[in-house]
């Protein structure tokens, strides 16, 4: 399961989704969100689809890795659509003691599902075609406005970009202590869900001691390089917006067009 999580993982490429200005491919997943949430209706949510689809088409991600991305967060979903399932009012369909399913239940839940998964396939778009670098270039850009009221904006970039670059070395090392916990005798199946949640603390432990041991050596390496931050720091790849980028936000402004069309006439 650890090694499906493939959340803060770039995939290089030279497709025209991988050379898009990282500030706008932000941008375009912002508009994205907006776009799936001002969906109110499922021909909203399709179109939605339409444009996930042709996006991935075109940035050439295998389809095995959006599936990748979206099975370790299968329970969520399921939790979150059975209580749209059980707790909505609406015409009764079957009933058991407390527990109603209702027809307005049933849509309600299916539609959410739905909302949920495109949202998760279309921001997880973002790391697998845009670097960290190239991430932490782009939010220090959108957000220097904020130094005007001395906000530490490249210090905030930074962590961000670290911190979703470290995902996929955590679940890395936490895959391997599970591995040398279970050689060992361990089960962390069996039992309820105290004995479960105790079996953990093997894991956690050697989990936070190597977290901080990586910070550590991070910190002590960027110390020995002299890096102070972003004050007088120059860019070696300088960040220009093209035709492309420009026909990609209108392309992302017909999609919110057409879903904000398809809310009025349905």
């Amino acid at each position: 399961m650890l090694k499906d999580i493939t959340l803060g993982q770039f995939f290089p490429g030279n497709s025209v989704i991988h050379r898009l200005d990282p500030r706008v491919k932000i941008i375009l997943v912002i508009a994205y969100i907006v776009m799936v949430f001002a969906a109110g209706n499922f021909a909203g949510l399709g179109l939605g689809i339409a444009f996930l689809i042709v996006e991935y088409a075109v940035s050439r991600i295998p389809p095995r890795m959006v599936l990748k991305s979206l099975k370790p967060l299968i329970p969520i979903i399921v939790i979150t659509a059975l209580f749209n399932l059980l707790f909505v009012d609406g015409k009764p369909l079957i009933q058991w003691w407390i527990f109603k399913i209702t027809d307005r239940g049933v849509e309600l839940s299916i539609f959410m599902m739905i909302r949920i998964l495109c949202l998760i396939a279309g921001t997880t778009l973002l790391t697998y075609t845009t670097s960290p670098i190239e991430l932490t270039d782009a939010i220090e850009r959108l957000l220097s406005p904020l130094k005007k009221i001395r906000f530490p904006v490249h210090e905030l970039a930074m962590m961000m970009t670290i911190a979703l670059r470290f995902i996929p070395t955590l679940i890395e090392e936490t895959d391997k202590i599970m591995s040398a916990q279970k050689a060992r005798g361990a089960d962390f199946e069996s039992g309820g869900l105290l004995k479960r949640g105790k079996a953990l603390i093997p894991i956690l432990i050697p989990l936070f001691v190597s977290s901080f041991r990586r910070a550590e050596d991070l910190a002590l390496a960027m110390e020995c390089r002299c890096y102070r931050g972003g004050e007088g720091r120059t860019k070696m790849k300088q960040l220009h917006a093209g035709w492309a980028d420009f026909w990609a936000l209108l392309y992302m402004a017909a999609g919110i067009a057409g879903v904000i069309v398809l809310n009025i006439l349905l």
